[in-house]
């Protein structure tokens, strides 16, 4: 391995790291003690890879949004039709927040409102993951009107931020209330709105 491939290991395993800690405690709760130590890194390792913790975060953030919208887009492209294929999506996201793994977990509904007031670069990854996420969920709301699977008349880019926000709103009012209820209204209101009985 190249000594560039190398370096790119050791920070993805940095960032991996920090992932559960982040997810479980917010950005703020974690010092860059316990990030070192739960990637088994020395100081100097950090600083290396992150010129600040700030930095850090935007990577975490771009990392974590590269991945979610990896895996988005093979359940976009999974065979059948686009709405189911979309419903794969959203059973997904249930399933992910429903699971005990804090890996698992959003970090938008975790991070979102404590980091946007606190790092412009950071808000800003926030701003250009989500609306990555809400432009693939348009082009598959598009592609549904195309094969005949969505019969909605509501424009695709409305519907498709409707639904995160629906998601987003559901994600952290199930983690406020401790219940997964506000996943299983928002599955319902997700069923409703593309037309599935």
């Amino acid at each position: 391995m190249s000594a560039s491939g190398a370096s790119q290991d050791v920070r993805r395993h940095i960032l991996e790291a920090a992932h559960p800690l982040l997810v479980s405690k917010g950005f703020t709760a974690v010092g860059l003690a316990e990030v070192l130590a739960a990637a088994k890194v020395p100081k100097g390792s950090f600083y290396y890879y992150f010129g600040s913790k700030e930095a850090f975060g935007q990577a975490v953030l771009d990392a974590y949004f590269a991945d979610y919208q990896s895996r988005m887009d093979a359940l976009l492209a999974a065979p059948g039709s686009s709405v189911q294929r979309l419903m794969a999506y959203f059973q997904d996201w249930f399933a992910s927040q429903t699971d005990e793994s804090a890996v698992s977990r959003c970090l938008v509904v975790k991070l979102g409102a404590e980091v946007c007031d606190l790092s412009e670069s950071m808000r800003a990854a926030l701003e250009r993951g989500t609306q990555g996420i809400i432009d693939r969920l348009e082009r598959c709301l598009d592609a549904g009107r195309e094969d005949g699977s969505l019969t909605t008349t509501e424009h695709s880019r409305a519907l498709a931020l409707a639904l995160y926000q629906t998601w987003l709103g559901a994600g952290l009012l199930a983690k406020i209330s401790r219940d997964r209820a506000p996943l299983d209204t928002a599955m319902a209101d997700t069923r409703r709105r593309l037309g599935i009985s």
